[in-house]
């Protein structure tokens, strides 16, 4: 049994630390410091052997740059965040290893919605680390009803985890203009295949992208209400603009930072991301059906 803090009191982070008190002691505390009856204080959060971060990845490197002294050097640490830092083109591996020995850093994907998690439903996850012992005990603190594996491909588990949001959205859009199953079905394969491309520029394995973190996590996020992704792009499609729309989900949706990310760090590398592309544009504001237009075309 371990003692485990949960940095980030939303959702996912809430359905994280009901997890992991199955089998353990599980504490839940505010990243912004908020404080109710049922969180730890973040001090106390902070000086735990075992650190959760589900907190928005936009803001984490702040948070880590006033925080990450409080955290002892030898704290194992489990991020179970997706996404990529939109001003600086940093994956989350790169921003923790600034502050901590890699060695302490674990990744955790897989298809694994917050409100099934709170209701015991099964799910499988990944636990990916550089170090194999690490992610085998991170693995071992999930409950029986949350299949567990572990991976070495870090790079490869984060980027899954990161654009199958872009994807998402995508899906949502594909669903609220009405286009059909064979559409839906054709942006799945055509996203993992992108997801992959983009991954592989960077070292991934493509067995990641075949598995849970990848084709697991897309099916799930890019065809579900449930997913917050996909959620926005049904919106996008109905002709909302984004600021309403971010303001009536109430959550973080982070598709939309990293579509722009991807954008970025593919014009600088000379990867193909239509998909992603299309999705940055949307986002700024371009009209939905001349972006389904746009990418029916043969290049």
């Amino acid at each position: 049994m371990a003692n485990i803090a949960v940095i980030g009191a939303g959702a996912w982070g809430s359905a994280l630390n009901y997890a992991l008190g199955v089998k353990n002691t599980s504490t839940n505390a505010s990243a912004t410091g908020r404080k109710n009856s049922e969180l730890l204080s973040l001090d106390a959060a902070l000086k735990s052997e075992y650190i959760v971060f589900a907190m928005a990845t936009q803001s984490t490197r702040e948070f880590l740059k006033k925080n990450s002294s409080k955290i002892s050097k030898n704290a194992k640490i489990l991020v179970a965040q997706k996404g990529i830092e939109t001003s600086t083109g940093a994956f989350l591996h790169e921003i923790f290893s600034e502050f901590f020995d890699s060695k302490n850093l674990a990744f955790l994907s897989g298809p694994s919605f917050a409100s099934e998690v709170e209701k015991n439903l099964p799910c499988a996850v990944v636990v990916s680390a550089f170090d194999e012992s690490l992610s085998k005990q991170w693995a071992e603190f999930f409950p029986p009803f949350m299949k567990s594996y572990e991976s070495s491909d870090v790079i490869g588990t984060e980027i899954c985890g990161a654009y199958k949001n872009i994807i998402a959205i995508a899906g949502g859009i594909c669903d609220g203009m009405g286009l059909g199953n064979n559409a839906r079905a054709s942006l799945m394969a055509r996203g993992l295949v992108e997801m992959a491309r983009f991954g592989q520029a960077f070292g991934a394995k493509i067995e990641s992208f075949l598995g849970l973190s990848g084709a697991g996590d897309l099916f799930l996020s890019a065809s579900s209400e449930l997913s917050r992704n996909f959620r926005v792009g049904k919106m996008l499609a109905k002709g909302a603009d984004l600021a309403t729309i971010l303001e009536h989900l109430g959550e973080v949706a982070e598709g939309v930072p990293t579509a722009h990310a991807v954008v970025n760090i593919s014009a600088k590398n000379g990867i193909y991301t239509p998909i992603a592309n299309q999705i940055s544009q949307v986002i700024n504001g371009k009209d939905v059906r001349q972006a389904l237009a746009d990418l029916l075309k043969k290049n």
